[in-house]
């Protein structure tokens, strides 16, 4: 009774799986006793470390690390669109500021030269000299020149408060897209961080493995997409999907699928590599229509559709939180980026939950 205790006790401990903390990290499962099991004599060979249900589990928890970490991967690709923003208006707002500071000295210059030639003729503009001549014909024409520089005068000082206030205002500008530019750069780092340590918790579970235990759980992967794609196809929910690709949106999915075998990268948009939506946004801007760079902002601001309704090019956007995202090619099927450790490749559109579907080029 006693052997029937340890064994199960051994059996439980090499069973037992990795915690996740609250900071993405995880435990190390326990390294299994190289000594044979009493089945490890049988015909049927050594008993493997791992049920298929607790294999099931292992397969659920790095699901949920890779799916954190497209997320934080969104938040990354956003931040890093948004530096790239505030980078370029900081750009455009030095140089108009130079511009401006140029402009100032100049009419300053300007308004200078008539300060002095009035000086030289004892305060008075030579319209107001030629406006005391006794000549009808030149008091005339000195009254307009008065005017002519009153007006000039009037304009170099609208010209000079106008330019003034437009550097304050670029100057300002400038200051609010620097502080947006450090925020997104501290986002950046905190997303990145995030990234880094969902997927290295990720690798570590695959990592105690062995190989055998590897090819189940990757058997165990394809079945479960196996089985959301067929309860999606019964449901109905393409039976009357039937429309044809648009012209960009044929060229959106010609482009994708060239794609396929290369790998994911996350923040990549290519050539050599991809995460989700850098190949979703990179086969429209191919298409010559730019949409955002995230799967997230991708759900936001596109125009979104009835499945019903999908033709080839659309984008079907996955998860609650719109984490995921991959181009419908027809035919019930999607080409998409989808992890780490993964290539592009082509997978059933209902094999992950999906949250709508989108439009590039309604």
């Amino acid at each position: 009774m006693n052997r029937r205790h340890c064994a199960t006790a051994a059996i439980t401990l090499v069973c037992a799986l990795a915690l996740l903390t609250s900071t993405g990290q995880a435990m190390a499962a326990p390294v299994p006793d190289p000594s044979p099991s009493p089945s490890s004599s049988s015909p049927a060979g050594p008993t493997p470390r791992y049920s298929t249900a607790e294999l099931e589990k292992v397969r659920e928890q790095i699901e949920t690390l890779y799916r954190k970490a497209g997320a934080a991967t969104d938040a990354y690709n956003l931040a890093e669109e948004q530096t790239k923003k505030q980078s370029g208006e900081i750009v455009k707002l030095a140089k108009a500021i130079v511009d401006g500071q140029a402009r100032i000295a100049a009419l300053k210059d300007r308004a200078g030269a008539q300060a002095r030639e009035q000086y030289r003729n004892g305060g008075l503009p030579p319209g107001a000299q030629l406006a005391l001549s006794n000549d009808p014909k030149l008091f005339l024409d000195g009254i307009n020149k008065v005017r002519q520089s009153q007006q000039a005068s009037k304009s170099l000082l609208s010209d000079l408060n106008q330019t003034q206030q437009d550097l304050e205002t670029y100057t300002q500008d400038a200051s609010a897209n620097w502080e947006k530019l450090e925020t997104n750069r501290v986002k950046q780092a905190k997303a990145k961080k995030k990234i880094n340590a969902q997927i290295k918790a990720a690798e570590k579970l695959e990592s105690q493995l062995e190989k055998k235990e590897r090819d189940r759980l990757l058997q165990l992967e394809r079945d479960a997409a196996d089985k959301a794609q067929t309860a999606w196809l019964s449901s109905g929910a393409v039976k009357d999907v039937s429309g044809e690709a648009s012209e960009a949106g044929a060229a959106a999915v010609a482009f994708a699928t060239a794609q396929i075998g290369k790998p994911y990268v996350w923040g990549a948009e290519g050539p050599g590599s991809y995460d989700c939506s850098g190949l979703t946004s990179q086969a429209w801007l191919a298409a010559k229509r730019p949409i955002p760079r995230t799967s997230q902002e991708q759900w936001r601001l596109l125009p979104r559709i009835d499945i019903q309704d999908m033709r080839p090019g659309d984008l079907i956007i996955y998860h609650a939180d719109a984490s995921h995202v991959g181009m419908y090619v027809g035919d019930g099927a999607i080409v998409h980026a989808p992890r780490p450790g993964r290539n592009v490749t082509l997978a059933g559109a209902g094999s992950m939950k999906i949250l709508g579907v989108v439009r590039p080029d309604t």
